[in-house]
């Protein structure tokens, strides 16, 4: 294929290669998981809405759900060996057009989950603003502030990003500690309230929904192999990263749900997070501790957004990076510069941000009901639809690629994880009005179900053209530095990636 973009020995489609460590990665991939969003925010919800107290057990087996889908999606990372993640997988697992549509619903979701932060953060923002400023601005202005940290990290060195990340996430992870040493120090005086670790009552009503609010606490795992190409020692890292930020958070949800039961008492948890919302965790610190301990815990809510949005839009840059590079979107997305940072790609997220705050404050809409819950909401069922898509494409693949894999990794976890994945998407479909807080009537109770289904049709449909209209296209689908055309941009060897894992 002839291209009129012309080549600039400056320009590189590679990524930069061994930025990271297993550091960095873990905290770009915990702080899009955002722990004390969820344990503020989710949780409270969850107790609200189901009326269960099961909620770590809940955890717990999400936890494991996702630890089992892992097993087949590292061991796949590891015969990819670059970014690319869901798109990849299911473009070499299944089929290239299935790859395309696997890649829009990838950013779909990511992009909701990315820019529905900032109207969390515009309105978490305004109170704290108030009482120590004496500012009463807008949510949007402090949604602009934020959209300006992110979109400035977005287009340096990710290293930088990840030093910012590791600060925000360990403070989160304190405090969350920290409330959680107080609330089981002081407990309701109903025991230790141990039956929140039953299963049991995951099959009672409302036990569907208690676990499909507890995947929303996950979302974000999944994006460590969006870093491979960048990370040294890829093999042992994105690995490593994986495993470790599901048993991570998974503990820390765990013990932070669990430790609100204790010194709320299990029977009075669910009224109370019906009563306070996300105000019952620091109002219980507040209590306990002081109002200075629950301020602090106010300003890291506020940063613990931030961090998932920087996250996220790494992750969401690096989805178009790669389809730039194998030419499916516009060429120049999938090019870098010297130091290998994406910023094309960055700079386009950075506006897709922009343009959906200034529409949230032009129209007037809500932005913590219809741009941050529905948006988040929406973006964590994407990103569990394309979990359960890529179990299957990672059976499919090793059925015919088995490699030198064990019979664990390559057939029976990827087989197992295909079952569990599907009982629970039913169960988030199922519930979904629940998770949305509209009732069983509402259009979005289907239509945001439905609009990924159709996402994900019209870009299979849209693989399909490049199939009979770009076949030059087409036949590099999923390959990652290999699809790079010579004489558009230069990359590095076109195995580099694929050799960094050997070793």
């Amino acid at each position: 294929m002839t291209s009129t973009y012309r080549r600039d020995d400056a320009i590189t489609s590679a990524l930069a290669a061994n930025k990271l460590d297993l550091r960095a990665v873990l905290s770009v991939v915990l702080g899009a998981t955002a722990p004390l969003t969820v344990a503020a925010g989710v949780v409270a919800t969850a107790f609200a809405v189901t009326g269960l107290v099961n909620l770590p057990a809940g955890f717990i087996v999400v936890g494991l759900v996702l630890a089992l889908f892992s097993v087949g999606y590292v061991a796949m990372a590891q015969r990819i060996g670059y970014s690319g993640a869901f798109y990849s997988y299911i473009a070499q697992g299944l089929n290239k057009a299935l790859g395309v549509g696997g890649a829009w619903v990838a950013l779909l979701s990511y992009n909701l989950l990315q820019v529905g932060l900032y109207g969390a953060a515009g309105t978490a923002a305004n109170p704290l603003a108030k009482q120590y400023l004496g500012l009463d601005l807008p949510w949007w202005v402090f949604a602009l502030i934020a959209w300006a940290i992110v979109g400035t990290l977005g287009i340096l060195n990710i290293k930088i990003s990840g030093r910012v990340l590791l600060v925000l996430l360990a403070a989160e992870m304190l405090i969350i500690l920290i409330y959680s040493g107080s609330f089981l120090a002081h407990p309701a005086g109903s025991g230790a309230a141990l039956q929140a670790f039953s299963p049991a009552a995951l099959f009672e009503k409302g036990g569907g929904a208690l676990l499909a609010i507890a995947v929303l606490g996950f979302v974000g795992f999944e994006s460590a192999v969006v870093y491979t190409e960048e990370t040294r020692n890829p093999h042992r890292t994105i690995k490593t990263a994986t495993f470790a930020s599901i048993a991570v958070v998974g503990a820390l949800y765990a013990l932070s749900s669990w430790a609100l039961i204790v010194t709320t008492g299990p029977d009075n948890i669910v009224k109370a997070a019906q009563e306070q919302g996300p105000g019952l965790l620091f109002g219980t610190a507040g209590e306990q501790l002081g109002a200075t301990w629950a301020d602090i815990g106010s300003v890291l809510f506020v940063t613990s957004l931030l961090a998932a949005m920087i996250s996220f839009h790494q992750t969401t840059a690096r989805y178009t990076f790669v389809l730039g590079r194998e030419r499916v979107f516009p060429v120049q997305l999938g090019t870098t510069r010297a130091d290998g940072v994406p910023r094309l790609a960055s700079l386009l997220q950075t506006l897709v941000g922009l343009i959906v705050i200034v529409t949230y404050a032009v129209a007037g809409w809500d932005p913590l009901v219809q741009l941050f819950f529905y948006g988040g909401t929406s973006g964590g069922f994407g990103v569990l639809f394309l979990i359960f898509w890529t179990s299957i494409a990672v059976w499919a693949y090793f059925a015919r690629n088995p490699h030198d894999e064990n019979a664990w990794r390559s057939r029976v976890a990827p087989l197992l994880s295909i079952v569990a994945v599907a009982v629970v998407l039913v169960l988030v479909l199922v519930n979904f009005a629940t998770l949305l807080g509209v009732s069983e009537t509402s259009p979005l109770r289907w239509g945001v179900p439905l609009a990924f289904l159709t996402v994900a049709v019209l870009g299979t449909l849209y693989g399909i053209w490049l199939r009979f209209a770009r076949p030059d296209v087409y036949a590099v689908i999923g390959l990652g530095p290999a699809a790079t055309s010579h004489g558009v941009v230069r990359s590095s060897t076109a195995n580099h990636a694929a050799h960094r894992w050997e070793g």
